[in-house]
């Protein structure tokens, strides 16, 4: 068995794990509560989907080999289209994200998902700042706003922040610099009362996930797990023997 994808929560669907047995593909959700008992082994290419049946690949590269990487030319765009012909006539929404307890990220999305997007990301808070015809406009837009505020968190920055919430007097004070059309607050179904530890691992009994974060409580330590770091694992149904770092809390 391999894993070879995830999916955040969206549409009120739970997250879950993408494993492929056999060419065959099984969501494994993430419910909180629910355990994980799997152990990893070699990790490689993840392959190609085509809706439940997976492709394998046996090259080292991971999550994906050259071969199945795709890269979405609009994620580089700042204005000046990167396709022959532009393609983004739908509405757009212009956004800034917030990550506890004050990185501010600015982004854009098409309109009808903009919750979804945000949501997928992990955002604490949120704020909707502009809607424009197109993303054309809403990535011009981005690149100014990016001058002041990134465009970009990475997930360890993000990890860092799980057990905090967000300052509220830097939050306000960055909204008052807009005129937003709405501000969001967004609850992922867990708290914590410390930093969770970073690791790759996929046994222990689920926390909750918080975008492409998973968390595991295992031996009195909560784990925080990038998703897409597990993409490409070999795995086994059997819990993980590996020693893995402790918490202060687990003492």
């Amino acid at each position: 068995m391999q894993i070879v994808g995830y999916e955040t929560e969206r549409d009120g669907e739970s997250p879950g794990l993408l494993v492929a047995d056999d060419r065959e593909v099984r969501r494994e959700s993430l419910e909180s509560g629910e355990s994980l008992g799997y152990s990893l082994g070699e990790r490689r290419c993840a392959g190609a989907l085509d809706g439940t049946t997976h492709f394998d690949c046996e090259n080292d590269d991971a999550p994906h080999c050259d071969h199945h990487t795709s890269t979405w030319v609009c994620a580089r765009c700042t204005g000046t289209c990167l396709k022959d012909e532009m393609d983004c006539y739908d509405d757009h929404a212009v956004y800034l994200a917030a990550f506890a307890p004050a990185t501010f990220k600015v982004g854009v999305t098409k309109e009808w998902r903009l919750r979804t997007r945000l949501r997928e990301q992990g955002a604490d808070r949120a704020a909707h700042l502009r809607t424009v015809e197109n993303g054309r406009v809403a990535r011009e837009i981005e690149f100014q706003i990016a001058e002041a505020f990134t465009d970009r968190v990475r997930v360890p920055a993000k990890i860092s922040g799980l057990h905090r919430e967000v300052d509220p007097e830097a939050w306000e004070s960055t909204l008052a610099e807009f005129d937003a059309i709405e501000t969001y607050g967004f609850d992922y179904g867990f708290e914590l009362d410390a930093a969770p530890v970073a690791e790759t691992l996929a046994t222990g009994e689920i926390v909750g996930v918080q975008g492409r974060v998973l968390v595991l409580e295992r031996g009195g330590t909560t784990y925080a797990v990038d998703m897409r770091d597990l993409v490409g694992y070999d795995i086994r149904e059997e819990e993980s023997e590996r020693e893995l770092q402790s918490s202060l809390a687990a003492f």
